[in-house]
């Protein structure tokens, strides 16, 4: 399934969007966009076929298809050791609408939140996005112990929520059970929300292990909202489906009203419900074969790029992204991502502020969720590109 002969370029290019194959010029090998370059599980697609075949497309209920929220609590119990309530979870039109619809619930315009540094540019856009303040805090690449304390000092009385990405984009540090605890013992601590983004959580490298922060205590649970998505692990972010999930009834309540689902105006499509209910009922044996495949490509990856030059890149312990330390090659974020995409036809996302935050300069992120043939094909036209220098 994740052979060199099932990434089909044709239809890559003329769909894959979002700095992919379809936006770069011919002959460039897009490793940007943390999208996978395979087709997704047939069974996915199935059902969609299955369920358009009666020709009636009609609204959904606002809080969403019932086998949907089943299925999801379903996959938070068995898999997240969540006690998970169908009736306190609703989809939406992607884990990124989820992380603004959580600041839109709980942030208001003098409010800050904290996020991590370097973290996906979602996490500072939506805040600032509401009106709130974004504050970073440093959690280095690497296996650097987090500094509770610094964080500490930078919660005051306008704090009011902690954003948690686990797996980390880009950095893919996959956090402890006991650094989880310190979070959420922190949150308790100054009564802050947790938002936690867990989209990348299928995605682990043993003998790093997943913990979901909900599934640590009561209290801690209480507090806390997790955001999952389909994207990453079975390759549908153009049908824009993800999750909410709350466990205090009143932040349910709050968030569903601010989403707007209740009117026309906002919601979950059916099409897509469908299609991620079948991928956690029907494809479990995809993810897993998919992982394999990933397992291997992260092994060359980082392998290969360790012999570059300039170039210094930690194994992933969990998302399929490398990301790189350049600052050996005495040039910029941009600089590199200018010259690789120049001269290696080689497209990368450039470690900047506006990307991941100034905790990402002198970083290169590249994402590896392709072919090995492609994948060999890239970094070959890199070390080349670098060697030359």
């Amino acid at each position: 399934m994740f052979s060199s002969s099932s990434v089909n370029l044709d239809v890559l290019k003329k769909r894959a969007y979002n700095l992919r194959w379809a936006t770069v010029p011919n002959g460039v090998i897009p490793l940007t966009a943390a999208d996978p370059d395979f087709p997704c599980a047939p069974e996915i697609s199935e059902a969609i076929i299955k369920f358009t075949k009666d020709r009636y497309l009609c609204y959904g209920p606002p809080e969403g298809l019932p086998q949907f929220k089943e299925s999801m609590a379903e996959f938070f119990q068995e898999k997240r050791n969540i006690p998970a309530d169908p009736s306190l979870l609703f989809p939406v039109d992607s884990a990124a609408f989820g992380i603004w619809l959580t600041c839109k619930t709980f942030l208001r315009a003098q409010d800050e939140a904290l996020i991590f540094d370097p973290v996906d540019f979602l996490f500072r856009y939506s805040i600032e996005a509401v009106g709130a303040t974004a504050v970073p805090f440093s959690i280095p690449p690497g296996d650097v112990p987090v500094d509770f304390e610094g964080l500490e000092k930078l919660i005051n009385k306008n704090t009011k929520m902690i954003c948690i990405c686990n797996p980390l984009n880009p950095t893919g540090k996959v956090f402890t059970k006991a650094e989880l605890l310190r979070f959420g013992e922190i949150a308790c601590k100054h009564d802050l929300i947790i938002l936690s983004d867990e989209i990348w959580s299928d995605i682990i490298y043993a003998p790093h292990v997943f913990t979901s922060i909900a599934s640590l205590n009561e209290e801690i649970r209480d507090r806390t909202i997790t955001i999952t998505g389909f994207s990453k692990s079975y390759g549908l972010a153009g049908l824009r489906i993800g999750t909410v999930m709350a466990s205090n009834p009143e932040h349910y309540s709050q968030l569903f009203e601010a989403s707007l689902h209740s009117s026309t105006i906002n919601g979950a499509n059916v099409l897509s419900q469908i299609a991620a209910t079948a991928a956690l009922t029907e494809s479990a044996y995809y993810l897993d074969a998919f992982k394999t495949h990933l397992h291997q490509m992260r092994e060359l990856i980082v392998k290969e790029l360790n012999t570059v030059d300039g170039f210094q890149c930690i194994a992933p312990e969990g998302c399929y992204v490398a990301f790189v330390n350049i600052t050996g090659t005495h040039k910029t974020s941009m600089e590199v991502r200018d010259l690789l995409f120049n001269e290696a036809k080689v497209a990368v996302v450039p470690g900047l502020k506006q990307w991941f935050g100034e905790g990402a300069e002198g970083y290169i992120r590249l994402s590896f969720a392709t072919s090995e043939e492609i994948l060999t094909d890239a970094l070959s036209r890199i070390k080349h590109t670098i060697k030359s220098l």
